[in-house]
């Protein structure tokens, strides 16, 4: 037997902080413990010695010095290094949360500070009804963003207060998983695919989850635009440096809040992070096709991504025919119930799906790639003279490009043969000016060798550029994405393509359009209210036909089509490089850009990487691909376990097919994104 004091000797003081809201009663508590008791034994001599009868299933202990929970229960205190200094905080796993949605509409809710971040998104996205958590995070806005927001903040004289969607009553409150909010998992439309309205049956199926349908409209459709004083108070990037400061806090997704410094009621920002959007289907997902619309609508008006002048205006149009639908009582009638027979839609779907389209054409696509062949003009920028611009015949075949001084030599030896495979594909286009473009930024052992195409109408352009942006991506065109894609083209062609209409122009409804509502400011500067209102107007007549979804879902598809889509910044300095770079991370390569003029030095696939890893002692991401390429750099912008994180992202995002549930292989996701620190 151990005598009482032998037995003392081995056992130490504790200091326990107890997070509570009893005023009367203590909060630190000394407990007498020894090494071989475990954190769940710790967890009920604490509550013993409280002696406050509540509900203490939601708190845990934090090690503050060392910024870790102890989740495990089963473990003893000298397994988890617990000594006598250390300090213990008993307090709540799920705290309030502030999140600034995408609409830039601030939503409060109780979220998981314990579980890892991409846990705590997925269950966010399951009580806003968002679906495909997976390309969202949180981002943590940088210092300088937040200096010059209250430094216009000390310039108005009226008190900003924001008005906040309070959602505290959602089932994760109480530590449960989040409910699947609107997202019916049969047949059943959850919303109208035409409005975005959810139909108001189905309202009554999840009545647990904390969106009633006011807030549901609150997420998913599109609310009155900002006044341009907003807008210029709003912190927008001038150079490829201050973009890089919009991608330097993202979150890490395999820590949790609480070990990242997130305190209760902070605010952070809920993002898109990774640019693929999958299964969009306007049945269930009006909340994430307005929100992403949402994002793509702030990027432009902050110049977060360039575009045309003749681009803005389309954005700017389809900005007024949503912002025009959304405040129609027709768009918002809740009422309209579209009772849809679930065996009768199950049906339908398998009979498209048996009948695959055109099946006559399938066997001919199997065995025959095709080829384009036409008459294309050359333009090669040389330095210290003019453009020269020649004639050629083009022949595109596979993932190449070869041409021929003309159609009868066709048959011999081509003057050059241009492999586009790893290739940038940049759209040259002014439709106004009959000018039909496309920039190819080739991949060589010094760099990039740039040439353009010019194609004399809409249509030769659209098989073009399709087949171009197929190759670039190692497709050919017998790929079953190229015809969906020429259509894509030649539709924002056509949006791009109007005419000056004197009904346009003298529509009542452009008295109170507010047109700098809908522009970035540089166009504002640029022209007068009437002359911007009367340009969105013209533009407007082409897509005056379009359903609310239809043009959210247009927006979206514009934005991608720009050149700067999908691509995240980051100030890098490459290993052997005695100046700073910029790296682009985009959803299918890395590209690296001179940090002066913003063009781009080099591209590399992920298709042709063979590994990726990170030294975690000089912070240096190294990357190996094919033909025995390597690179290594340090991030200068952000922690290296950002683009760490970013690389691994898109690979397993690139994992996902239509056959899988909504389910995630949440570990394959850490295994690719964690670089084992």
């Amino acid at each position: 037997m151990i005598s009482s004091s032998e037995y003392g000797s081995h056992s130490w003081e504790l200091l326990v902080t107890v997070d509570h809201q009893h005023e009367e009663v203590q909060k630190e508590f000394l407990l007498r413990v020894t090494g071989d008791l475990h954190i769940g034994g710790v967890m009920l001599k604490l509550v013993e010695q409280i002696k406050i009868s509540q509900d203490w299933s939601d708190y845990a202990l934090w090690w503050e010095q060392k910024k870790c929970w102890l989740l495990k229960t089963h473990w003893t205190l000298d397994k988890c290094g617990v000594q006598a200094d250390a300090k213990l905080f008993f307090t709540t796993q799920h705290k309030m949360l502030r999140l600034r949605l995408p609409n830039m509409k601030t939503v409060r809710l109780k979220v998981s500070f314990s579980s890892m971040v991409f846990k705590a998104v997925s269950d966010i996205c399951k009580i806003l009804n968002i679906r495909r958590s997976e390309e969202l995070s949180l981002l943590k806005q940088s210092e300088d963003i937040l200096k010059k927001k209250k430094k216009k903040d000390k310039n108005s004289k009226e008190p900003v207060t924001e008005d906040i969607l309070n959602l505290c009553n959602s089932p994760v409150s109480s530590g449960l998983s989040g409910s699947p909010g609107f997202y019916s998992k049969t047949m059943t439309p959850v919303y109208d695919p035409v409005s975005g309205t959810p139909a108001s049956s189905t309202i009554t199926w999840f009545s647990d989850s904390p969106l009633t349908e006011q807030n549901c409209s609150i997420l998913a459709f599109s609310h009155p635009n900002c006044s341009p004083e907003t807008l210029a108070e709003m912190y927008q990037p001038r150079t490829l440096a201050d973009k890089a400061k919009l991608n330097a806090g993202w979150l890490d997704s395999s820590r949790s809040l609480m070990e990242q410094g997130i305190l209760e009621d902070d605010q952070l920002l809920l993002r898109f992070k990774y640019y693929t959007f999958f299964d969009l289907n306007p049945k269930y997902d009006a909340v994430r096709i307005n929100q992403i619309y949402e994002q793509a609508r702030w990027a432009i008006l902050l110049e977060e991504i360039d575009c045309t002048e003749e681009e803005m205006l389309i954005f700017a149009a389809l900005q007024y025919h949503v912002s025009k639908l959304s405040l129609s009582s027709e768009a918002q009638d809740f009422t309209c119930e579209s009772e849809v027979d679930e065996v009768e839609a199950a049906l339908s779907n398998l009979e498209v799906t048996l009948e695959g389209g055109n099946a006559s054409n399938i066997l001919e696509d199997i065995t025959d790639i095709p080829k384009l062949a036409d008459n294309l003009r050359l333009v090669r920028p040389r330095k210290l003279s003019l453009k020269a611009i020649k004639p050629y015949w083009f022949v595109f075949k596979d993932t190449s490009v070869s041409y021929f001084k003309n159609k009868e030599s066709a048959q011999g030896e081509p003057i050059e043969k241009l492999n586009l495979k790893g290739c940038e594909v940049v759209p040259d286009v002014n439709v106004a000016a009959k000018k039909f473009g496309i920039k190819l930024l080739i991949p060589v052992a010094d760099g990039m060798n740039e040439v353009y195409l010019r194609c004399d109408n809409e249509n030769q352009y659209a098989q073009w550029m399709a087949a171009c942006v197929l190759a670039s991506k190692g497709k050919t065109m017998a790929d079953s994405s190229y015809h969906p894609e020429v259509h894509k083209i030649l539709s924002f062609l056509k949006m791009k393509n109007w005419t000056m209409s004197s009904q346009a122009v003298s529509d009542p409804e452009s008295i109170d359009m507010k047109p700098e509502c809908f522009v970035s400011l540089r166009y504002t500067k640029k022209y007068k209210s009437k002359q911007l209102a009367a340009r969105i107007l013209e533009a407007h007549q082409n897509v005056s036909q379009m359903t609310l979804v239809e043009a959210k879902l247009r927006f979206i598809q514009a934005w991608q089509s720009l050149p700067e889509f999908g691509l995240s910044y980051y100030i890098v300095r490459f290993k052997g490089s005695k100046k700073d770079d910029v790296l682009g991370v985009s959803y299918n390569r890395l590209i690296r850009i001179d940090i002066a003029t913003g063009d781009p030095i080099t591209t590399w696939r992920f298709s042709n990487m063979k590994q990726w890893n990170v030294n975690w002692e000089i912070r240096q991401v190294a990357i190996e691909f094919d033909q025995n390429v390597s690179i290594a750099f340090t991030c200068l912008s952000a922690d290296c376990k950002i683009i760490h994180e970013y690389i691994g992202g898109y690979i397993f995002l690139s994992t996902r097919s239509k056959d899988q549930n909504e389910t995630l292989d949440e570990d394959l996701f850490h295994k690719l994104t964690g670089g084992q620190e």
